[in-house]
Formats: C-alpha cells, sequence, structure tokens
C-alpha cells in the first residue's frame, strides 16, 4: 500500500487548483466583458443584455465546477476542517503577491461556506479580516493615458485622446467632438482660473455599459482636480461625444447603486478602485467592486465594512427603519450605517396574494436587468449571524413573531436565512413631508421621471405608492419595493370602463372585473396621496404616464425589440 502524500504538499496542491479555479472565472469573466466593445460598435444593445446576464451567472457556475472537481479529488476528505484549515494557510500564502488577492479569498470563502454550509462566518476555515480595508496595501498604479496641456491646445489634446481609444466606427465629426469637449471642460471649470485645464489622465480601460462607452479619468488644473467622464455613444455607425461630467455629483449617479453593472476589461481590478476612489471619495469601496461586475466581492466588502461598524459601537442597537410597516417584508437598520435589511415574512397580509418564491424571483429579476438608475441593487445575503442583545425589543418581536421560518435561533445568535440587504433610502412619501415646497415639487416630478424610465425599462412597480419610493441623497427618486414589480410587456393595459346603469356607478369599489395583470393608468392619481399643488406638478411634467395610450404605446416599442435609451445624466449635460 503506497504511503499517504505528505500533508503540507497536499494542502498546496488543493489551494493551488482553487487558486486556478478562480483564474479560470476571471478569464471566463474577462472573455465576455471584452465583446462590450464589439457590441457597442454594431450597436448590438440586445447582445450586450445578454452578456450583462451572461457574467452575472459565471460566479455561481465557476463555484459549482470548482466544488465538483474538489469533491472529485478529495472523496470522503472533502468536508476535513482541519484539511481545510491547512489548504487555507497555504492558499493564504500563493495569493499573498496578487494585487487580486482579495478576490481570490472571496472564491475560497464561497468554496467552503458550500461545503460547510456555514452559518454566519467561520474564522478557522474563512479569510475575515474586520480590521483592515483591503485597498490600503495597493500601491501599484492602474495604467492610464496622460496628456500635459500646454497653452491654448485644449481640442487638439482631445484630439489625440479620440485618437488614442480605437473603434471599428469612425467618429462623425472628430474635431467637432474634441472641440465640444474642450468648451465644455472651461465652461464648467473656468472657476479655476484663465487656463483652467493643465492635465487630464484617463484609464486605458474603455468603461461600456447599455448604449455608451466612456473614457473615465480626471482633469487636473494648477491647484485642483476633478473628475472627468467623457461619455460615448454610436449612431447607427458614427461615433459622437454625447457628455462631459466634471461634478462629483454626477459622476456618483454614474457609479450608482442604482445602476448596472459595468464591462470594463480591466487587467486587475484593486488598482482602478483605488483610482476611482479619488474620484469619489466618498464612494464606498464595496458599491465600487461591485459596479465593476465583482458583486461577490462587493458583498465581501459590505459585509466587512457593515461588521466593523457593527463591532465599534457595541450598544447601538438594530432598528426598524424608517416608514410604513411593508406587508412582505420586515425590514431594519443600524442608524449609524446607511444599509438596510429586509426578510420575507412567513404570511402575507391581504391583500397581498404573492408567494415567497415569487419575492424571490422578483428580486433575482431585479438583480439581472438593466436597473436605469431607478432600482435599487439588493444583495442577497444566506445566514448573517447577529447577537439577539443587538436587536430592539419591538423589533425583535416583529422578526420572531412574522419571520420566524427566516431565522434559526442559535445559542445567544439569531441567523437570518435569507436577508436582501441595500443602501439605505429616506421613503418618498416622509421626505414630501420634511422638504421646502420647492424640494418637494422636484422630487415628485423626478418621481414621474423614475416611472417612465422603468417603463421604458420594460419595468412596471406595480405598487406606485410614494412609500414604495426612496430619494437618495442627491434627491433622486429610487424604487425599493419589489414584491408587485413586473415587466410592463406582461401588463394589460385599460380605460376604466364606464358604469351601465345607474347602481353601478353609485358602487363604492369596483363595477368590473380586473385580471390580475390588468392596469388602470387613470387610477393611478387617486392613490398617491399627493397634495394638489405636488400632484399637479406631476401631472403637467409627466401627465402622459397616466393615460392608457401612453403605455401601450411603450409596450409596442418593446414589442417590436426597441431598447429605449434611458441616458445616466440630465440632457442638460448633453453636448451641442
Amino acid at each position: 500500500m503506497s504511503a499517504a502524500p505528505d500533508a503540507l504538499a497536499e494542502a498546496v496542491a488543493v489551494a493551488s487548483q482553487i487558486r486556478d479555479a478562480f483564474a479560470d472565472y476571471h478569464a471566463r469573466f474577462a472573455a465576455i466583458t471584452r465583446r462590450a466593445q464589439g457590441r457597442f460598435e454594431r450597436c448590438d444593445w440586445g447582445g450586450a443584455r445578454e452578456d450583462a446576464v451572461e457574467r452575472i451567472a459565471l460566479y455561481d457556475l465557476c463555484v459549482g465546477e470548482a466544488g465538483r472537481a474538489l469533491e472529485t479529488r478529495l472523496g470522503e476528505r472533502a468536508r476535513e476542517r482541519a484539511l481545510w484549515a491547512s489548504v487555507r494557510e497555504a492558499y493564504a500564502g500563493i495569493v499573498a503577491p496578487l494585487l487580486d488577492g482579495e478576490l481570490y479569498k472571496t472564491f475560497f470563502n464561497t468554496l467552503t461556506r458550500r461545503f460547510f454550509k456555514t452559518r454566519g462566518v467561520d474564522p478557522a476555515l474563512e479569510f475575515v479580516a474586520l480590521d483592515i480595508e483591503p485597498t490600503d496595501a495597493i500601491t501599484h498604479p492602474v495604467a492610464r493615458h496622460s496628456y500635459a496641456v500646454s497653452g491654448e491646445r485644449l481640442v487638439e489634446t482631445f484630439m489625440r485622446v479620440l485618437d488614442d481609444y480605437p473603434f471599428a466606427v469612425p467618429y462623425a465629426h472628430r474635431t467637432r467632438c474634441a472641440a465640444g469637449i474642450a468648451v465644455r471642460l472651461q465652461e464648467d471649470l473656468q472657476h479655476w482660473g484663465p487656463q483652467p485645464v493643465r492635465a487630464v489622465e484617463l484609464l486605458d480601460t474603455v468603461f461600456y455599459r447599455e448604449r455608451r462607452a466612456y473614457l473615465v479619468g480626471r482633469v487636473f488644473g494648477e491647484r485642483s482636480f476633478s473628475p472627468c467622464v467623457i461619455a460615448l455613444v454610436n449612431d447607427g455607425g458614427a461615433l459622437r461625444v454625447d457628455a462631459v461630467l466634471t461634478l462629483r455629483a454626477e459622476v456618483v449617479q454614474l457609479f450608482s447603486y442604482s445602476r448596472s453593472y459595468f464591462h470594463a476589461d480591466l487587467p486587475t481590478v484593486g488598482d482602478a478602485v483605488v483610482f476611482l476612489r479619488t474620484l469619489l471619495p466618498g464612494k464606498p469601496i464595496d458599491e465600487l467592486y461591485t459596479v465593476l461586475g465583482r458583486a461577490k466581492q462587493g458583498k465581501t466588502e459590505r459585509y466587512r465594512t457593515f461588521f466593523r461598524q457593527f463591532a465599534a459601537q457595541p450598544g447601538e442597537r438594530l432598528i426598524r427603519a424608517e416608514g410604513e410597516r411593508g406587508m412582505v417584508m420586515a425590514v431594519f437598520t443600524l442608524p449609524s450605517y446607511p444599509l438596510v435589511f429586509k426578510l420575507i415574512r412567513d404570511r402575507f397580509a391581504y391583500p397581498k396574494e404573492v408567494a415567497r418564491e415569487e419575492v424571490e424571483a422578483k428580486y433575482s429579476l431585479v438583480f439581472h436587468h438593466d436597473r436605469v438608475g431607478r432600482l435599487v441593487d439588493a444583495q442577497p445575503f444566506r445566514f448573517l449571524r447577529f447577537p439577539r442583545a443587538r436587536f430592539a425589543p419591538d423589533l425583535l418581536d416583529e422578526l420572531m413573531t412574522t419571520c420566524a421560518g427566516s431565522i434559526t435561533e442559535d445559542g445567544d445568535d439569531l441567523v437570518l436565512h435569507l436577508c436582501y440587504v441595500e443602501r439605505r433610502l429616506r421613503p418618498l412619501n416622509l421626505y414630501l413631508r420634511e422638504q421646502t415646497p420647492e424640494a418637494a415639487r422636484a422630487a415628485a416630478i423626478d418621481y414621474g421621471q423614475a416611472i417612465r424610465d422603468l417603463a421604458l425599462s420594460n419595468i412596471f412597480p406595480g405598487d406606485l405608492l410614494l412609500k414604495n419610493f426612496g430619494v437618495s441623497r442627491h434627491g433622486r427618486a429610487i424604487f425599493y419595493d419589489y414584491d408587485e414589480l413586473c415587466l410592463v410587456s406582461d401588463c394589460r393595459f385599460r380605460e376604466v370602463p364606464a358604469p351601465r346603469n345607474h347602481e353601478e356607478e353609485m358602487e363604492s369599489g369596483a363595477w368590473f372585473y380586473a385580471h390580475g395583470n390588468d392596469v388602470f393608468p387613470e387610477q393611478f392619481p387617486r392613490f398617491l396621496g399627493l397634495s394638489p399643488p405636488l400632484l399637479g406638478a406631476l401631472m403637467h411634467a409627466h401627465g402622459e404616464i397616466f393615460q392608457v395610450e401612453w403605455w401601450r404605446q411603450v409596450q409596442a416599442g418593446l414589442a417590436a425589440g426597441r431598447i429605449n435609451d434611458v441616458a445616466p445624466y440630465p440632457s442638460a449635460r448633453r453636448l451641442p
């Protein structure tokens, strides 16, 4: 009988296999991402959406493949804790030199959690490190183009910029595009002085999402710098510069948690995140990883930063989130940290008829769909562990009474089986009561724009009540309650039938039969609860959304294969 293999050698071999499995995932991720340029050049927007869905599904696919390969290799030893502890130590050494070592560690954690069905976190088998910011150790400069601007030659500088990012389709008016960029920068940055732009830096990698390509970087003056994002569009075979964004608030929206993920073929990710944080210093690191398509790493960083804050505030309790109590979800938060946690209730109050599985499917739909800046990214976390003592008594009673099927008591802890984690937004109904008339009017109008944007992306919120929308810190209306969400293409938009007789006319409720997918747009205003001035402003700006014909036209366009363009910046920021 042959001798058992050396334990250390086996640990190193298994660790190397896991490293290679992640490298394979990384290569396949990059292959999908690289398609983005061709999709953009061919105006293949349908193909770009298919790539986005395929890339999101890739991580779980590769984890499954890696897990089965390890099962084959290790057999009955696949769940030996001592072996995995040794593998973890070997793996740490193998990935330590890698700039993106944290991504490799997250992949390792995912495998251990699936093998051992971990509830909470197991520091003996996982990489946790709540006390560090992983990007702090990254000093490697991200690849970029740099341009010095001399004298008044700003237009010539941007002619060189456009030449340095070649595409298979030409610019319709390359000189005009370069001049447009120069004029916009001089207008935006004139407060820097008579020659505001002294240098420009742009990442080598082009960022793609939906119908646009972006050159992302920064512009320098004598003493200041600002973000600089150049948005390109393809007008049927001719490129042009659509917008130049220099305000942080604009670029934050571009990288928002309510947007779909970029396709950017970055050789390494951590150095790009470090660079982007110079542009957006207030942006959480987890959201930067996520918007770059590294959703699992985003979840790791979100867990790390939240529980670091949670541990730093031992006297702070989890409480119910502000807003009206939901019939489908129980929602709680830590007041000092801008996240909410949502658990599906065991039973839903009347008139909700949706099943738990349907709720989960709707959240999955949002995860895979084009969010057009109007749907919050809700990340599913499984088996989160919280100390029971950290829940406020009324919240604890609510969870144990209405969500017991989603909770396991484990000693002094509660383990939440499935919890959706989102950025905390101010509920729109509360926001409107708190703001000045001018701010409330702007929010009500943006609420209408949100419904319009969602419709153009084939999303009908289902429940249009103000309490189901939140307002971001930049004043943007975002939908976050998905249990009645559906596709516009699945709805039947109807006019309210006229009463056939006096009895029907006097009926307090509906006098006609409505199927589950019937929608009556003209009735929307009755249920919104807006004051007459705010409703009037909404109707004036977006009256079409209360008309059946507008929705039917949107449906007809979607049925014909039209992919509507919902720009991620105001129309006023577009170049003339």
